[in-house]
């Protein structure tokens, strides 16, 4: 059988762009049961609980659910146990760090395949507020009605 080649996504956490300002991201290996790779080749994982935990200069990743394998036996997975990331010690002391002094956070942005092995994007993270939510929804809409307006300028129609 032929090595996968390429990425393929499983599962994205959407809702964490929006809660959350993402100021450094980093891409970590993960340590997988056998049944997980198989439930995550079905596309079937959910990142939205997640978070990252630093316990003894090693990274866990914890809350994600990827559910049981539907066709595995007793040898079956738990759905939400605590599984660690692959991290140079430096990116480990770096994320570290940055959580003991900011107060950020560190969360699961994306779950993917790359050549066949299972990575998560994990991003440093500041809680954002409701007013930066509107603030960003704001900047969002006015950059689109200007790029409309570009748009229909170089096509020679009025505003």
């Amino acid at each position: 059988m032929a090595r996968e080649q390429g990425q393929k996504m499983v599962a994205q956490n959407k809702k964490a762009r929006h809660d959350y300002a993402i100021e450094d991201t980093f891409e970590a290996g993960l340590v997988l049961q056998g049944t997980e790779v198989k439930s995550l080749r079905m596309g079937r994982a959910s990142l939205v609980d997640g978070f990252v935990d630093i316990d003894r200069n090693e990274a866990w990743l914890l809350n994600v659910h990827i559910p049981e394998y539907t066709q595995g036996t007793w040898t079956n997975h738990a759905a939400r146990r605590k599984r660690k990331l692959l991290l140079n010690r430096a990116e480990i002391d770096k994320i570290e760090r940055r959580v003991n002094e900011k107060g950020l956070t560190v969360i699961p942005l994306s779950l993917y395949f790359v050549d066949g092995r299972a990575k998560v994007e994990i991003g440093l993270a500041k809680g954002k507020k409701s007013w930066d939510k509107r603030h960003t929804i704001a900047e969002r809409t006015a950059k689109r009605e200007v790029e409309q307006a570009v748009g229909r300028r170089l096509k020679g129609m009025s505003d």
